[in-house]
């Protein structure tokens, strides 16, 4: 595809955020708690970007995002739409960039996401759904001349995610198959691209939610999809749509996207909070959860990566998937 990203890119993008954004560090997922649910004999590392500035690995894409801007551009502002994680980004990029941000997030969004992004400085607008949020945020860009930091799509943003990609493949060279959550397809355009620029027989595998599946469907159909209705305990992987330059990238780079049930993301969620006593959103169990899921007879005996990202979220309703996931493991 044209435009995308090289890996000289990849590797100025990544010196470029140095120092600024963590380098997360990478686990062997090997406790008894979470060894007879993995592949048999696959050696699993996990990347802990959940540990990333702002929660999330949103944070490097929105940092270059915002290092892109020019002085009336930065003077103007930025705008952003989100389930929380992007919000929160765009809020810590802008304020280390001293440019104001104002992002749309859903009404639902956990609280802590909601009041993380205004201690930042941003201004928050709340709509009912994702997609009022996607109209807000047209209307905020067009009235108030803001530029929109898109939560998934463009160059800029696979440049931050393919940062990610660079350091797993680097921190874990021998890797045989990494597994990436799916929302709108940002994470896995760029961390695949790097990955395969790398080590082009290392497989990526896609996964998302059967209710929030447009990247599975726009495999299927051969070009970008938009879904009519998201129904997803996630709501970080809770996009509705794939749009055309993540999901040339993604298409290009990845072996297979799969579905996973909310519930397995729940079991998963807990089975990790009890061997590394970890605080995850339903979306940063979604790696592990395909790996013991759909992808668990494929992967066997392999060496596997999977991202663990994704823990925005209040102590109450971690508490509360948490002791789901347990009625679901029995």
């Amino acid at each position: 595809m044209q435009d995308a990203p090289t890996l000289q890119e990849i590797e100025a993008a990544l010196a470029q955020v140095k120092g600024r954004v963590i380098e997360t560090p990478v686990v062997a997922l090997a406790s008894d708690k979470l060894v007879d649910y993995l592949p048999d004999g696959a050696r699993v590392t996990a990347k802990l970007e959940l540990f990333q500035q702002a929660g999330s690995f949103k944070a490097r894409g929105a940092l270059i995002n915002v290092d892109a801007l020019s002085a009336d551009q930065k003077k103007a502002g930025v705008t952003a739409v989100s389930a929380g994680n992007h919000a929160l980004a765009t809020a810590w990029a802008a304020k280390r960039g001293g440019v104001h941000a104002k992002v749309v997030m859903m009404d639902f969004a956990d609280p802590v996401r909601i009041e993380g992004c205004r201690a930042m400085g941003a201004e928050v607008v709340l709509v009912p759904d994702i997609h009022t949020a996607f109209s807000e945020v047209e209307r905020i860009k067009e009235e108030e001349g803001r530029s929109f930091i898109h939560p998934f799509e463009g160059k800029l943003t696979a440049l931050g995610t393919a940062t990610c990609g660079l350091e797993f493949i680097r921190q874990v060279a021998d890797m045989e198959a990494v597994v990436i959550p799916v929302g709108g397809g940002g994470l896995i355009a760029g961390m695949s691209r790097a990955i395969k620029l790398v080590n082009p027989d290392c497989a990526v595998y896609g996964v998302e939610p059967f209710g929030a599946d447009s990247m599975y469907r726009s495999f299927a159909s051969g070009k970008a999809e938009a879904l009519e209705k998201v129904e997803t305990i996630a709501d970080s992987l809770g996009a509705p749509m794939a749009l055309p330059y993540s999901f040339d990238l993604t298409h290009n780079h990845v072996d297979e996207i799969v579905r996973i049930e909310d519930a397995e993301m729940l079991k998963a969620g807990t089975l990790l909070f009890d061997a590394l006593k970890l605080a995850l959103e339903p979306a940063g169990a979604a790696a592990t959860a395909a790996t013991m899921g759909p992808l668990r007879d494929r992967l066997a005996g392999k060496r596997v990566g999977v991202i663990v990202c994704g823990s925005n979220i209040g102590e109450a309703k971690a508490a509360d998937l948490i002791a789901k996931g347990r009625t679901l493991l029995g």
